[in-house]
């Protein structure tokens, strides 16, 4: 299907590309410098930072914590405020990244938008319908949006398959959408030691490095409780020399989980806060096991990297993140206190059982996850959204050609 069409003139988009560490950023970023690569007519529009390849371009926007948009959210009036999107900084930042994006996607006459931020892709959406951009929008559904979100939108990705029966068994499913994973580059992430960062972080060589790559809060990500179970861990075995290491975003609870985990661990954690995008690749190389604690996800980039780097993973009991670690590690219930502190110290005394499973993992990404097999998947995906009403319209303009005919 990719050669029947002409080139495609695609757009890339996050509002927090630039400024903000988070899952969704890494998509886009990733996403549009694969397509890039492909030689796709693709552009990635972020919302700061500054243009660092020929294909990006930034879209001015009011910042999530910028304080014109603390300032705006005090003084909007309460009452209707959701009707205008402006309900929190998060949702000030997509809507005025969404109206200098209208005037880009014009310009430049672009065929396909590809976003997770939801209230983007309803507003680009929006635009399209009232004639204002030609352009067909894709929204990747990484944001966990309710069905009566996910109803209002004609072009939706579900980054497993799992997420799109859940739709199918809400009623809301729609024969445009479809279900295509997250992607990770197998070549920049893989297995390997690196030594020279466990030496920057003052952690052995002979340690034990526990790893979590996601943003630092209590909420969803839950710290507090990797936290409490590191502690747990110590606790049996106190002349254990293992080390837990922390990398995220920074969030509004971020600062007082830090002051938690020195408390409570000591010299034994290290928080890793902004860790340089670039640099990620070495600290996975730089572990042993990796750790999720999230109890739901839609498909976190950070269990794709940790499988292409060959750590063995422990996550939760739930279908996604099983389908995503496959045989490389264990799902266990993270509701469960002790839980994780038993199933980190069953892996950290057996090195034979911790290489397997990594093995298993990295094996497992390359068939299902990797860069080249999505993408494909991805562009088919474009050219069946850019195409999928052209035979109804076909339809309709014959009958009216032929109707007083007969």
């Amino acid at each position: 299907m990719i050669g029947e069409l002409p080139p495609l003139r695609i757009v890339i988009a996050s509002s927090g590309l630039g400024h903000v560490a988070r899952g969704i950023e890494s998509w886009a970023a990733d996403l549009g410098r694969a397509l890039a690569d492909r030689g796709a007519a693709v552009t990635l529009c972020k919302g700061g930072g500054r243009a660092e390849a020929p294909f990006e371009r930034v879209i001015p926007c009011w910042q999530r914590g910028a304080p014109r948009t603390g300032r705006l959210l005090r003084w909007m009036p309460r009452r209707g405020v959701w009707r205008l999107g402006l309900t929190s900084g998060y949702a000030v930042e997509q809507t005025t990244f969404a109206l200098g994006l209208i005037r880009h996607l014009r310009r430049e006459r672009v065929d396909i938008l590809h976003v997770q931020d939801p209230h983007v892709a309803l507003l680009l959406q929006r635009a399209g319908r009232l004639g204002l951009v030609q352009t067909r929008v894709i929204l990747a559904h990484g944001t966990e949006e309710s069905p009566e979100f996910q109803r209002k939108v004609t072009y939706l990705q579900h980054l497993a398959p799992w997420h799109l029966e859940e739709s199918r068994a809400a009623g809301v499913w729609k024969p445009s959408w479809t279900a295509i994973p997250n992607f990770i580059d197998t070549k920049r992430f893989h297995p390997g030691r690196d030594g020279a960062l466990r030496a920057e972080l003052g952690i052995p060589a002979d340690g034990l490095l526990v790893l979590t790559v996601a943003a630092i809060k209590r909420r969803h990500k839950r710290i507090d409780y990797l936290i409490d179970e590191f502690a747990r861990l110590r606790e049996q075995e106190l002349e254990w020399p293992a080390w837990l290491v922390v990398a995220g975003g920074w969030e509004a609870d971020t600062d007082e989980l830090v002051a938690l985990g020195r408390q409570r661990l000591g010299d034994r954690i290290r928080f890793l806060v902004r860790f340089p995008r670039e640099r990620m690749p070495e600290l996975y190389r730089a572990a042993d096991i990796f750790v999720l604690c999230s109890l739901k996800e839609m498909m976190p980039i950070a269990v794709l990297e940790a499988t292409a780097s060959g750590l063995p993973c422990l996550v939760n009991q739930h279908p996604v993140l099983q389908w995503m670690i496959g045989p490389g590690g264990k799902a266990i219930d993270m509701s469960d206190p002790g839980a994780l502190a038993e199933a980190i110290r069953e892996l950290a005394h057996d090195a034979t059982r911790r290489w397997q499973l990594g093995e298993l993992a990295r094996r497992h990404c390359l068939d299902h996850f990797s860069q080249d097999r999505v993408v494909d998947q991805i562009l088919d995906y474009y050219c069946s959204v850019l195409t999928h009403d052209r035979p109804r319209k076909a339809s309709v303009e014959t009958e009216a050609v032929e109707e007083p005919s007969s």
